[in-house]
């Protein structure tokens, strides 16, 4: 993979995000987790570029975001669907996602990982997190649709320190 400069990104994200999906993955070489995930979003905070995503805390790669600075976000393109539905609908407590998918992780100079079948990749740095809050909702129809049978997600704001492309 090299390195690409922000300046040189040229995926519509509102797509991207939603319609291709991304992996969140978190953890080192010994031990790490990934999981599907499509919310979530990109800009610019803080004078930096960042990333958003939402975990719930009953999952298991929360534990792995938690216990690390950084977390990756791998986008491997609509091909790769086969593997966002394992990789969402498995718990890595129980099942062996790389196994299970084919996936390759490599990992990048900061000890992070992502994986060969990642058309791109974005290296976060933890900045920021918070819990969504009930009595913040203005438009409880939202609340009601998302969270009546689930937790609430934890929130976290990253610093996208590098981007990786396979081009």
């Amino acid at each position: 993979m090299k390195k690409l400069e922000i300046s040189h990104l040229n995926d519509n994200f509102f797509e991207t995000i939603s319609k291709e999906w991304m992996l969140v993955t978190a953890g080192n070489s010994s031990k790490f987790n990934t999981m599907t995930a499509n919310w979530g979003g990109i800009g610019f905070l803080w004078n930096k570029p960042v990333v958003y995503i939402f975990i719930r805390p009953e999952r298991y790669t929360h534990k792995f975001i938690e216990t690390n600075d950084y977390f990756t976000l791998s986008f491997l393109g609509e091909e790769n669907k086969d593997i966002h539905k394992i990789c969402g609908s498995k718990s890595g407590k129980d099942t062996d996602k790389i196994k299970a998918t084919g996936l390759l992780p490599i990992f990048t100079n900061l000890g992070n990982v992502t994986f060969e079948q990642s058309r791109l990749t974005f290296e976060c740095k933890k900045l920021y997190t918070d819990f969504i809050k009930k009595e913040n909702f203005f438009d409880n129809t939202i609340f009601d649709k998302w969270y009546i049978n689930g937790g609430l997600h934890q929130i976290y704001i990253a610093e996208i320190v590098n981007i990786w492309s396979k081009d």
